[in-house]
């Protein structure tokens, strides 16, 4: 697949789990570890997507911070500091396999790297 098939790919895939982030963010009967494995899968694509746009190879991995890290290595650094995004990475496995309910950051928080995130990998893909 060429990169700017990828990278459109991982952008429809990134903005699904943004429709359910903000669908289950409002909804107060889905726990906040559920909701933020969204957001988590989003910032996660939307990294994937500008990468591959930018034609920046990246292993297979989950992790936000190594992601980000690739991006800021290679002179397009997101908005979003890798320490500020990596607060997502629980989310993607960890807490998505225990029973209980464990907070890194709070919705709000969740909303601001996933909006900032996803402006700036349309941004990315606009160039």
């Amino acid at each position: 697949m060429k990169e700017l098939d990828q990278a459109r790919r991982f952008l429809t895939l990134a903005e699904q789990d943004i429709h359910a982030f903000n669908v289950l963010k409002v909804n107060t009967g889905i726990s906040e570890s559920v909701t933020c494995f969204h957001a988590q899968q989003a910032v996660e694509k939307c990294l994937k997507a500008a990468l591959s746009k930018l034609s920046i190879p990246f292993k297979k991995t989950h992790d936000l911070y190594e992601l980000s890290w690739l991006l800021t290595n290679s002179g397009h650094a997101p908005p979003v500091s890798a320490e500020k995004i990596s607060l997502l990475n629980p989310y993607a496995v960890t807490f998505r396999y225990e029973d209980e309910e464990i907070t890194t950051l709070s919705l709000s928080q969740a909303s601001e790297i996933v909006d900032g995130i996803h402006q700036w990998t349309l941004d990315q893909m606009k160039q």
